[in-house]
């Protein structure tokens, strides 16, 4: 079980979930915040931190959101093992389904 990442957050990119989570396991992409899986500690901080309600715990994903578990995980694929986000920076990439989505106005 995890926390998820959603598609509220994208183009939004709050990062208060961020400055909250002990883990430091939520790493910035090019559009949105993606959770490492492998990571979470699944203490909820980040989903009581933002302010657009784009953190879910897995279990309670809606149908609309339930592809995202796996978009989160998909992000890291490839990746090896990461020390934190903080020191790694954005990650300059989204995955396919989230670069394709229209960009958000303002």
């Amino acid at each position: 079980m995890t926390f998820v990442v959603t598609q509220a957050c994208v183009d939004i990119q709050d990062k208060s979930c961020v400055q909250v989570c002990p883990a430091d396991c939520i790493y910035e992409g090019g559009r949105m915040m993606y959770i490492n899986p492998d990571q979470c500690i699944d203490c909820g901080a980040c989903e009581e931190a933002c302010p657009m309600s784009a953190v879910r715990y897995d279990a309670d994903l809606t149908s609309d959101n339930v592809q995202f578990l796996d978009l989160n995980a998909e992000f890291f694929e490839g990746m090896g093992t990461l020390k934190g986000a903080r020191k790694l920076g954005k990650i300059d990439r989204d995955v396919e389904f989230v670069a394709a989505l229209p960009r958000k106005e303002g």
